[in-house]
């Protein structure tokens, strides 16, 4: 049994991506991935998502002291 579906990969980068042969099958499994846009870096953070892990995570909770004190 193969891990990879190898017909699909091939349509995927011979057809969908117009590699040549010679080109697909000197790629590897983690640039193939890159091109068909597998295996993107998540996006960046947004305002909503700062705001969140402002809130989870307070630099300062109520009734604690720091050095400016």
């Amino acid at each position: 049994m193969s891990l990879f579906d190898w017909p699909a990969l091939m349509r995927a980068g011979i057809a969908g991506l117009r590699l040549s042969p010679q080109a697909f099958w000197a790629l590897t499994p983690a640039e193939l991935r890159m091109m068909l846009g597998q295996g993107q870096a998540p996006a960046a953070l947004s305002r909503a998502g700062l705001d969140a892990l402002l809130a989870a995570y307070p630099d300062k909770t109520e009734g604690s002291r720091d050095e400016r004190d």
